[in-house]
């Protein structure tokens, strides 16, 4: 194959399906690697082939010992080389206290969210340290940069995995390997994340509140849009960590406004 390669883990249709769209759009051949719902799976690949893309859709479960090893070993041996990888798993367990937080959960979140992406880098890297160049983009959230009550695995999880891409980025920048961590500050407008997380009434109330014509929650087509920005930007500009969020919406570092400051 003659396209670049873009793969995207955790392709969804938030963040993750858009992003495999829109560098498809661009030529890229997208690769789409997601645990469940393999009729969602096939539904993305067929959008983007629709518009006139190329996608090749994978299941992945990435906890397992060995699986994103073997996928990206096979995308480089029958697809194509990576030019692009996006590593957009979450590893959201909701509210816990410490008592509620087992020893299983603790760890499944930091599996998802640092042991995945070191391996993901420990078997993706070499291929980009031989072409001397590619792109790793790192999907995050707020909880890298600050532990809240109830959020212990999240924290911890998300804290480690952006550590990680700085050690990756002092290591492998030099190479020519662009590593991004890009902390999404805010609610996504994606049905089988913060959809499933609310359920249909209760997300389609906030989409009417926030959302919509309010763009008060982030869209996901928009977010992939600065995704791509970052992947193609001139190696004497990288960005290494970027945040995100709607307009009408306080940074995690504020407080809530004074009511009475005019």
């Amino acid at each position: 194959m003659n396209k670049p390669v873009c793969l995207v883990i955790g392709a969804g249709a938030g963040i993750g399906g858009n992003v495999a769209k829109r560098f498809a759009r661009e030529g890229y051949h997208a690769c789409l690697a997601r645990r469940s719902d393999k009729a969602g799976l096939d539904k993305l690949v067929a959008e983007i082939e629709v518009e006139g893309g190329s996608a090749t859709g994978f299941m992945l479960n990435a906890v397992e010992e060995g699986s994103i090893e073997q996928l990206v070993t096979h995308i480089e041996a029958e697809v194509g080389p990576i030019g692009v990888v996006l590593f957009n798993l979450g590893a959201q367990i909701g509210d816990r206290g410490l008592a509620s937080t087992t020893l299983k959960a603790f760890e499944i979140g930091w599996r998802m969210a640092t042991f995945g992406l070191f391996r993901l880098a420990q078997v993706m890297f070499p291929y980009m340290e031989q072409r001397g160049k590619g792109v790793l983009l790192v999907t995050s959230a707020t909880a890298a940069l600050r532990g809240n009550a109830g959020q212990h695995s999240h924290a911890a999880a998300m804290g480690g995995r952006r550590m990680l891409c700085q050690s990756l980025n002092a290591q492998f920048a030099c190479k020519g390997i662009h590593v991004a961590h890009i902390v999404i500050d805010g609610a996504v407008d994606a049905p089988d994340t913060l959809g499933k997380m609310l359920g249909p009434e209760r997300f389609q109330a906030l989409r009417e509140k926030k959302g919509l014509d309010n763009d008060g929650l982030l869209v996901p087509a928009e977010v992939a849009n600065t995704y791509y920005h970052i992947a193609h930007q001139h190696r004497s500009a990288w960005t290494f960590e970027m945040d995100l969020r709607a307009h009408s919406d306080l940074a995690w570092w504020n407080h809530a406004a004074n009511p009475d400051l005019k």
